[in-house]
C-alpha cells in the first residue's frame, strides 16, 4: 500500500515528493532532479508542506525533560516513541511496509561547519551538492527543509529560542531520502530555526528505512575480518589490555553505524512517466528548469 507521503519517480532522474490524504488527490511538495554527472541534486519545493505530527506543545516539552534529561539518550527514545505513533496515526505520512528506524544519526552525516549554511543558503529552488567538485559551499547542506524557514524573529520561532535556553526544546523529525542523499525535515521547522538562532544545534532524530538482518552481516564482514587481524597483531606487553579495550570500542562504535545506516528509499513510479511530470513541474514551480546536465 502506498504511504500518503511518498517519493515518486520518472525517467531522466526525475523525482517528486508527494502528499495525499484521504478524499483528496496528490500534492507535490517538491520536485527534485538528479544531476547526470551524480555530483548533486536540483530541487524546488512547492509551499505545501504540512508536518504529518500534531502540533507540540511547551508543556509536553517540559514534561518529557522531566522524563529524562534532554538530550540523552532515555529522552531521545522518549521522543522518537512519540514521533513514531504520530507518523502511524497520520493520514500523510511516510511509514509503509516494512522495518524502521527513528533515531539520532548513527552515521555521521552531519558536518558541523555545514550547519552555518542552512539559513542564508535557504531557498526554495535551489542545489544541494553531494561531493563538494567546485559547487559554491553554500550548496553543501545537510538538511532539506520542505517548506521555507521563518526568520529569527518571527512569534513561534521566538517560543522555541526560550525553549532552547532553557534546556527543553524538542527535537527536529527528518526523514532520510536516498534519492536526494540527504535528509528533508518533517516536523519542526521552527525549532531548527530556533536551535540555529541561539547558536546552537538542534537535536535531529532521523527516519529512514532499517537495514535488513542479512544486509548488515554482509556489510560487517570486512569489519570483523579487520577487527581479527587487529586483534591478532597485538603484541604482548603492559599495554596490550588497553590496546584491546580500544580496537573493541573501535568496532562496536564500527558495528553501530552499520546497523544505524539507512536503506533505500522506496519510490513509486509518477503515472504518466517523463510527460506528466514536466507538465506538473511547470504547473506547480513554473520557470523552474534545472541544469542536471553539469
Amino acid at each position: 500500500m502506498r504511504p500518503g507521503l511518498r517519493m515518486e519517480c520518472a525517467d531522466g532522474r526525475r523525482l517528486v515528493l508527494v502528499r495525499e490524504t484521504a478524499g483528496r488527490g496528490p500534492v507535490p511538495v517538491l520536485f527534485a532532479r538528479q544531476r547526470v554527472t551524480h555530483r548533486g541534486v536540483h530541487y524546488a519545493r512547492t509551499g505545501r508542506h504540512v508536518s504529518p505530527l500534531a502540533p507540540l506543545r511547551a508543556e509536553r516539552a517540559r514534561e518529557y525533560a522531566e522524563f529524562a534529561a534532554p538530550g540523552g539518550a532515555a529522552w531521545r527514545d522518549r521522543w522518537a516513541a512519540h514521533a513514531e505513533a504520530g507518523l502511524r496515526a497520520a493520514d500523510a505520512g511516510p511509514l509503509h511496509a516494512g522495518a524502521w528506524r527513528l533515531g539520532p544519526d548513527a552515521t555521521g552525516w552531519f558536518v558541523e561547519r555545514h550547519w552555518d549554511h542552512l539559513l542564508p543558503h535557504d531557498r526554495d529552488r535551489g542545489h544541494l551538492t553531494w561531493f563538494g567538485y567546485g559547487d559554491p559551499e553554500g550548496d553543501a547542506r545537510d538538511l532539506l527543509p520542505l517548506r521555507a524557514l521563518s526568520r529569527p524573529g518571527a512569534p513561534r520561532v521566538r517560543a522555541y529560542r526560550r525553549q532552547y535556553r532553557e534546556g527543553v526544546l524538542p527535537p527536529v523529525f527528518a526523514w532520510w531520502i536516498s534519492g536526494l542523499n540527504v535528509p528533508v525535515v518533517l516536523d519542526g521547522h521552527d525549532r531548527l530555526v530556533a536551535a540555529l538562532a541561539e547558536d546552537g544545534r538542534p537535536e535531529v532524530l532521523v527516519l529512514s528505512r532499517a537495514v535488513g538482518a542479512q544486509d548488515v552481516a554482509r556489510y560487517s564482514e570486512h569489519l570483523v575480518r579487520a577487527y581479527e587481524e587487529r586483534m591478532a597483531a597485538l603484541e604482548d606487553g603492559p599495554l596490550r589490555g588497553t590496546r584491546a579495550a580500544g580496537a573493541a570500542r573501535r568496532f562496536a562504535g564500527e558495528l553501530e553505524r552499520v546497523a544505524g545506516s539507512p536503506d533505500r528509499t522506496r519510490a513509486w513510479p509518477f503515472p504518466g512517466g517523463v510527460r506528466a511530470w514536466e507538465e506538473a513541474a511547470a504547473a506547480h514551480v513554473p520557470g523552474w528548469r534545472p541544469d542536471a546536465d553539469g
